[in-house]
């Protein structure tokens, strides 16, 4: 008999953007399947052209997605973490994994299943339905991403990545971050002397960060400086978050 997914597990799953908004009835039919699993640094989940017959939240730990150059080296597509979701669209299309996914940092990850996952939604039209609309969003969502990428200085870029990551309501927060910087700066679109000059910035707004970890003095006073507004739940909408696989 399969065991419930733990309380901590359904709050990460609740982060998610393919899940906002439903009932909790209607998210357990659609994790009734999933399979909560932890793995180690460096393991593959799945490599480039394999059938694309899952997709993945993390709970926990950091996962990247890479392609691989003919010269062998990395091209790092989207770092992810807990309450974020990968892989979902190369399941909904069924044309293969079109990157590599590997674990960056030690994960717990929850597995949704493409054969459980597309019958619940085949039994349940109005379900369906919700998750287009949710789907809809996150292209929206993804739209204002690449207005921050494209004029968003280095270090609000890295406020607002800091501020996806902290508790919501927290006034202080201490945030673990992988301990390749290079992953960072990566998905924030800057190089990695522009992500030690961003981090030096933001210790006049009470951020200091030591190895991997960053500790938040005073979480209001950045998601002003991330973006100027004082409403944290409009700054949280507009952090960072890695493409998905398309």
């Amino acid at each position: 008999m399969k065991t419930p997914l733990s309380r901590d597990a359904l709050q990460a799953v609740r982060q998610v953007p393919l899940f906002t908004g439903l009932k909790d009835d209607t998210l357990a039919l659609l994790t009734g399947g999933a399979l909560e699993r932890s793995y180690r640094r460096g393991t593959l989940l799945f490599s480039e052209g394999e059938p694309a017959d899952r997709f993945y939240v993390v709970l926990d730990g950091w996962v990247k997605l890479f392609r691989e150059s003919p010269d062998g080296n990395e091209c790092m597509v989207g770092l992810f973490t807990r309450g974020e979701s990968f892989a979902e669209a190369a399941m909904f299309d069924r044309l293969g994994f079109p990157v590599h996914a590997a674990v960056a940092e030690d994960a717990r990850l929850l597995i949704f299943t493409a054969d459980h996952f597309l019958s619940t939604l085949e039994q349940n039209h109005e379900l369906a339905l919700n998750l287009l609309a949710n789907l809809s969003g996150m292209l929206r969502y993804l739209v204002r991403q690449l207005d921050q990428l494209t004029n968003q200085p280095t270090y609000q870029r890295l406020a607002a990545f800091i501020v996806s990551l902290c508790p919501r309501g927290a006034q202080r927060a201490t945030v673990c971050l992988p301990c390749d910087k290079l992953l960072i700066a990566g998905r924030l679109g800057m190089k990695p002397e522009s992500f030690s000059r961003a981090m030096a910035r933001l210790k006049e707004v009470g951020v200091r960060c030591e190895r991997n970890c960053v500790q938040v003095d005073d979480v209001a006073a950045l998601l002003r400086f991330a973006n100027g507004c004082d409403d944290a739940e409009t700054t949280r909408q507009s952090t960072f978050s890695p493409l998905p696989l398309t």
